[in-house]
């Protein structure tokens, strides 16, 4: 991409927005990037929006990793960019492999109901993945198919043995979901069956409430869809300030540069 003619200063990523907060100034001929006016707009508005909410579970879930799963839940053509965006908010890894390559990472996941539902077992899929898939992919596995989750995370547990990271609850809901109550008798038998060590992966229609609940009674890894998509954009406006040096504004603004002194300038020919 050709450079663009002008100055950028900006909010580091991450930064925490204020109400009324400049997050960005642009210095040149409007010419030069006034097209892009309502793309920058929209751009900064959505994944501040995903940013945000990612924020709040992140900082609910008590320093349990949590794993970006919104992208079911939006528009294919967006979902890698909300999965950065959730990755800038906190988030430990994403599920889309475009959004999670632009941070560095690998994408990250689980096994799917799907591949329960065809094996038929979820011991049988278990034994299986362990024994096909790289030593690199950690072992978290499905126990609400078939059968009481607690029984399932057990049989699980002794048929993978020390290579078992955690389990994973999705508990529909149609079924009461994943509640504290679950959580805490799946920490206990699991205790009490000689393996304290495995941990407990939630998801499932979670938002920081629920999660703060949850990593309360045991819980040690969420994965979090529905409420980081779903999430508001921040509204943002782009205003002229200074033509030729003068100061201006629209009627309710106050005319001139807007004092931002948490903005850092862009490298000289990085573009907009």
């Amino acid at each position: 991409m050709k450079p663009l003619p002008v100055s950028v200063w900006s909010l580091p990523e991450g930064h925490p927005l204020e109400p009324h907060q400049v997050v960005m100034r642009i210095r040149g001929a409007y010419g030069a990037f006034g097209l892009f006016e309502t793309a920058l707009l929209g751009m900064l508005a959505s994944s501040s929006g995903w940013a945000t909410a990612t924020r709040e579970v992140v900082e609910a879930a008590g320093g349990a990793p949590v794993i970006s799963f919104g992208a079911r839940h939006v528009h294919p053509a967006v979902a890698s960019v909300m999965d950065r965006a959730a990755l800038v908010g906190g988030a430990a890894g994403a599920s889309t492999i475009l959004g999670a390559r632009q941070a560095g990472l690998r994408p990250a996941g689980t096994m799917p109901h799907a591949l329960m539902l065809i094996a038929g077992d979820t011991v049988s899929v278990a034994t299986v993945f362990d024994e096909l898939m790289p030593s690199s992919v950690p072992r978290t596995v499905l126990v609400d198919t078939f059968r009481d989750e607690a029984e399932e995370a057990i049989r699980v547990a002794r048929a993978l043995g020390p290579r078992l990271e955690s389990i994973r609850l999705d508990t529909p809901r149609e079924r009461g979901g994943v509640g504290p109550g679950l959580v805490r008798e799946l920490r206990e038998r699991l205790r009490q069956a000689g393996f304290p060590q495995v941990g407990i992966f939630v998801s499932g229609g979670l938002n920081p409430d629920r999660v703060r609940e949850l990593r309360g009674a045991g819980a040690t890894g969420f994965g979090v869809g529905s409420y980081i998509a779903a999430a508001s954009p921040i509204d943002m406006t782009m205003d002229v300030k200074e033509v030729e040096g003068v100061a201006v504004a629209k009627r309710g603004r106050i005319p001139g540069i807007t004092p931002a002194p948490d903005l850092r300038e862009r490298q000289s020919g990085s573009g907009v």
